[in-house]
C-alpha cells in the first residue's frame, strides 16, 4: 500500500480518537454547569491559540499565498467549525443525542453526493454498500432504536451540521490555494472562535460557565486543566490531523474513516467514565470498520505518468501532439 495511503490512514485513525475524547472531557464541564456553548467555545478558542504559533511560523514566505487561500478559511471557519457545532446543539435541543449525531454524520453521503455532482465521480457499487454498511452500524453505535424522538426543526438543524461536516472534509482536501494544512485548520478555528464568541454575546447559544473544579476519569480537577485536555487533544490535535489525512486521503475516503470516532467516543466513555459499551454498540463499531474497508477497496489508485517511448528518427513531436485520454469514472 502508498506510503501516502498508510500514513494518511494513521492520521484519520489518530484524529477519530481524539475527536472521540471530546465527550468524555467535556462531561465534566457540563455536570459542573457548563452550558455546551460555552464548552466549545472555550475548547475552539484553545485549539486557536495553540497551533497560531506554529501556523505562523509555517507562513514564513508563504504569505502571498493567503490571497487565494483566505476564502477557503473563512469558510472552513463559519461553516465547519461554527456552523457545524452551532447546528448540532440547535439539534440536541429538540432530539436525541442520538439521532442527532446519525444526522450529522450523513455528511458522508453530501461528500460523496458533491463529487458525484461536481466532478462526475458516480459512486460504484462498493461505495454505495460501503455507505450502507457504516450507516447502519452508526445506528447501532448510537442506539437509535432506543426512545427515537422527532422533530422536524431538530431534523433541519441536524442536517445543517451534516453539511457543515460534508464542508470540513471538502475544504480539507483542497490544496490548489496551496496553504499548509496546519494553516487552514488553524486559521479556521480561529475564525470558528470569533462565530462562537459572536453567537454567545447575540444570545444564540447560552454561554454559562464557572471556574470549580470538574469530575475526570474519577479524579476532582482544576476547571482549566479539562479545557485545556478539552482545547489541545479534542480540538488542536484533532482537526490538524484531521486535515493532514484528508489531503492524503481524499474527502471521500476520510469522511468514511471519520465515522471511527463515535467508536473511540464509546471506548473512551468506558475508559474515562467507566461507561460500558453495549453488546449492539461493538456490533455497530465492526460494520462501520467494515464499511470502510469497502469504500477503501473501491477507491480508484492514481493513474501512473508513463513515459512514451518515441521513435529514434522521425519528426520531433510537439507538446501539443501528446494528448491523454482521460480515464472514464
Amino acid at each position: 500500500m502508498d506510503r501516502r495511503i498508510v500514513s494518511g490512514l494513521l492520521l484519520a485513525l489518530a484524529s477519530g480518537a481524539a475527536f472521540g475524547t471530546s465527550g468524555a472531557f467535556a462531561k465534566g464541564l457540563l455536570e459542573a454547569g457548563w452550558s455546551p456553548g460555552a464548552a466549545v467555545t472555550w475548547r475552539v478558542a484553545t485549539a486557536a491559540l495553540v497551533m497560531l504559533v506554529p501556523a505562523v511560523l509555517m507562513m514564513r514566505g508563504k504569505w502571498h499565498r493567503l490571497r487565494h487561500g483566505w476564502p477557503s478559511i473563512v469558510v472552513f471557519g463559519v461553516v465547519a467549525v461554527a456552523g457545524c457545532q452551532l447546528a448540532y446543539f440547535l439539534a440536541v435541543e429538540r432530539l436525541s443525542v442520538a439521532v442527532a449525531l446519525l444526522l450529522e454524520y450523513l455528511g458522508i453521503i453530501l461528500v460523496v453526493g458533491w463529487l458525484w455532482l461536481r466532478h462526475g465521480e458516480r459512486p460504484r457499487p462498493l461505495t454505495v454498500l460501503g455507505a450502507g454498511i457504516s450507516i447502519v452500524g452508526l445506528m447501532l453505535m448510537l442506539d437509535v432504536f432506543g426512545a427515537v424522538q422527532v422533530d422536524p426543526v431538530g431534523v433541519l438543524w441536524g442536517l445543517v451540521a451534516a453539511t457543515g461536516l460534508a464542508t470540513y472534509f471538502l475544504v480539507s482536501a483542497d490544496e490548489s490555494h496551496g496553504l499548509p494544512a496546519l494553516v487552514v485548520a488553524s486559521g479556521g478555528l480561529g475564525v470558528g472562535a470569533i462565530v462562537l464568541v459572536l453567537a454567545g454575546a447575540l444570545g444564540v447559544v447560552p454561554m454559562t460557565w464557572n471556574t470549580g473544579d470538574v469530575q475526570l476519569a474519577g479524579m476532582q480537577v482544576p476547571w482549566w486543566a479539562d479545557v485545556a485536555a478539552l482545547g489541545v487533544i479534542a480540538a488542536a490535535f484533532a482537526y490538524a490531523s484531521g486535515v493532514m489525512s484528508i489531503r492524503r486521503l481524499g474527502s471521500k475516503l476520510a469522511s468514511f474513516v471519520g465515522l471511527t470516532e463515535v467508536m473511540f467516543a464509546v471506548l473512551w466513555a468506558w475508559l474515562l467514565l467507566s461507561e460500558l459499551p453495549a453488546p449492539v454498540q461493538l456490533v455497530g463499531g465492526a460494520l462501520i470498520l467494515a464499511g470502510v474497508v469497502a469504500v477503501k477497496l473501491d477507491e480508484r489508485p492514481a493513474v501512473p505518468t508513463e513515459v512514451l517511448d518515441l521513435p529514434e528518427q522521425g519528426p520531433a513531436l510537439e507538446a501539443d501532439d501528446l494528448s491523454v485520454e482521460p480515464v472514464p469514472h
